[in-house]
């Protein structure tokens, strides 16, 4: 049964014990542009003074921004973070291609996923290795049926999916995600695509190639029991389930998060 913490000498307890957090960031640290008040927002603001220790990593599936995006956005939040601590859906997919130049990645997405690849080196437009989908509000048949046409007529072609989230978390309640938006593809393709993000370990090796840490101090900590928590327990580290969005405490008795809150 995963520990439920009520308590500052609880919390403290856990902070005695983890000395690297990875933190989801949508329904974790925020909904939309609006920081969630709590334990989050109290570490991330006093890790400096308070915390000096911790390590803290941003781990998030959201593929609507980039890793240069997302800082911005701590920036306008007042939280303190440098790029090389968030690691995001659309640059481990970036990493995770690792082509020659002279191919090229089809995207399903928005201006992050094209931003990561340019990052890397990675052409993109016509997709004659790879087709990869992420969140996209402007998706239409137009951009399905390209991607269906390079994945049919282009032998080998791989089919990716920056992450398999069903939703994401808004002021305004939840809204389909990058997993919905592939449905259509993975329905006339009958397959399923190669996932980057949690809780696909590919995210996990993508951080441990630029960060060392050793899993069993390390915690996950995030919302979601089928991405954050999963994402954890693949890779050996705690985790810590925050009821902010999508779950209850009704909702997750069968499940093996270490911590709830």
């Amino acid at each position: 049964m995963p520990t439920h913490l009520t308590t500052r000498p609880e919390y403290s307890l856990l902070i005695d014990r983890c000395d690297t957090w990875m933190l989801d960031c949508d329904g974790v640290l925020w909904h939309s542009d609006q920081l969630i008040e709590g334990v989050a927002e109290e570490i991330l603001r006093k890790r400096g003074a308070c915390y000096g220790r911790i390590r803290i990593l941003f781990v998030t599936n959201n593929a609507s921004k980039s890793r240069k995006s997302y800082q911005a956005k701590f920036d306008t939040l007042g939280v303190e973070a440098s790029v090389d601590d968030i690691y995001g859906s659309t640059h481990a997919s970036a990493v995770y291609l690792k082509l020659p130049k002279d191919k090229k990645v089809y995207v399903i997405g928005m201006a992050a996923i094209e931003e990561e690849l340019r990052e890397e080196g990675i052409s993109f437009i016509g997709g004659t290795v790879s087709v990869i989908c992420g969140l996209d509000p402007s998706v239409n048949y137009t951009k399905l049926s390209k991607a269906f046409q390079y994945l049919t007529r282009n032998p080998g072609c791989r089919f990716l999916i920056t992450n398999e989230d069903s939703t994401f978390p808004t002021v305004n309640g939840l809204l389909p995600a990058a997993g919905a938006i592939s449905i259509p593809l993975r329905f006339a393709l009958e397959k399923d695509p190669i996932s980057i993000g949690k809780p696909a370990k590919t995210m996990l090796e993508c951080i441990q190639a630029k960060v060392k840490f050793d899993p069993e101090p390390t915690i996950m900590i995030g919302d979601r029991l089928n991405t954050d928590i999963l994402f954890g327990q693949t890779g050996g580290l705690a985790t810590l389930l925050v009821l902010t969005s999508a779950f209850s405490n009704s909702t997750i008795s069968p499940c093996n998060e270490s911590y709830v809150l």
